[in-house]
């Protein structure tokens, strides 16, 4: 890849960096790939976790992987990856489900069974009490500092437009049906806790594993309300991504106050990198104005993307913005929130 996107990267990293951050210097990569697949599955190893100080102990999946010392090597198995993705898309191709965040499991299991370093032990190892289902563990490796069980999630949550966002609670998923704070608190309070329960032993003793480290790693964006204000949870990592949630009132304004570029409705499978498209594929993609036109009041938050051209002609993602219907989150908030 150009050597402008991604300065060289061939050093050493210790304690908390290394565990929370062992590829910070690679944010640009995901644009420079061609393959979407490939591009979500750099920016998964690659983005910042939502927040530096989580209410449990989080740790990077790849954090004691000979990656997280020469991330060079990283770079130079992805960029092979962009060449030749077969191997990837027939991983990703044995999941039927098109949810996101199996999908971006997916992507994780996929790199931590390639990287050097880390031997996958289990993935989505389901814990039973009888017949019944208590849940699973996300993946269990072994790395050069033990054997860690690790709980994945990637959310997207939209800020208050009132008062202060620190209160993790006050952040919505776009749907209504979920808070990070109540994200966090399930993580911490039945996930992470899983592989220390009674029931866990007998599956984890069959694998040949006796104590384990449990982490969570939580990735995504945060959306701050456009007009208004909101401050980032509490323990928001201070690299986060972030975007804008606008209402459908305030759209047109909105557009006015931003830079030029094409609009256009990024499907949710591609949630994840930032979003780039050739400039012959973008004249065959819906056209936006017919689409904001026709689009219902009442309809359900879109994920938008600003795109603008790029030295080499291809069209990058430049901001992402929900846009929410007028009266959104009046059904599920509670009094005071936007």
């Amino acid at each position: 890849m150009p050597g402008s996107m991604v300065e060289s990267v061939g050093r050493r990293q210790t304690g908390y960096a290394r565990s929370m951050t062992p590829f910070a210097s690679l944010a640009a990569l995901p644009l420079a790939l061609h393959q979407p697949l490939v591009r979500d599955l750099a920016w998964t190893l690659v983005a910042p976790a939502l927040l530096r100080e989580a209410p449990g102990p989080q740790r990077h999946p790849l954090a004691g992987s000979d990656w997280a010392h020469d991330p060079d090597a990283l770079v130079d198995w992805l960029n092979a990856l962009d060449e030749d993705s077969r191997a990837l898309q027939a991983w990703l191709a044995q999941s039927r489900s098109r949810r996101l965040g199996v999908y971006y499991e997916g992507l994780w299991q996929f790199a931590l069974h390639q990287a050097p370093g880390i031997d996958v032990l289990a993935a989505n190892l389901p814990i039973r009490q009888g017949r019944q289902t208590l849940g699973e563990l996300d993946v269990l490796l072994r790395d050069r500092d033990g054997v860690h069980h690790l709980e994945l999630a990637i959310k997207f949550y939209l800020g208050p437009t009132t008062g202060d966002g620190h209160e993790a609670q006050r952040w919505l998923g776009p749907g209504c049906h979920d808070r990070l704070g109540s994200k966090l608190d399930h993580l911490v309070g039945h996930q992470l806790p899983m592989a220390s329960r009674p029931e866990s032993r007998a599956a984890l003793e069959a694998l040949g594993i006796g104590a384990v480290r449990s982490h969570l790693w939580l990735g995504g964006y945060l959306f701050y309300p456009w007009p208004g204000q909101a401050s980032p949870p509490t323990g928001s990592h201070p690299a986060h991504l972030k975007g804008h949630w606008v209402r459908r009132g305030d759209f047109a304004a909105y557009r006015a106050a931003t830079g030029a570029g094409v609009w256009q409705v990024l499907p949710r499978e591609r949630w994840l990198a930032p979003f780039r498209v050739e400039a012959t594929a973008l004249a065959a993609m819906p056209p936006f104005e017919p689409w904001l036109e026709t689009l219902q009041p009442d309809a359900d938050a879109r994920l938008l993307v600003r795109l603008v051209a790029d030295d080499a002609g291809h069209w990058v993602e430049a901001e992402r913005v929900f846009l929410v219907a007028q009266d959104w989150p009046a059904p599920m908030a509670e009094p005071g929130w936007g």
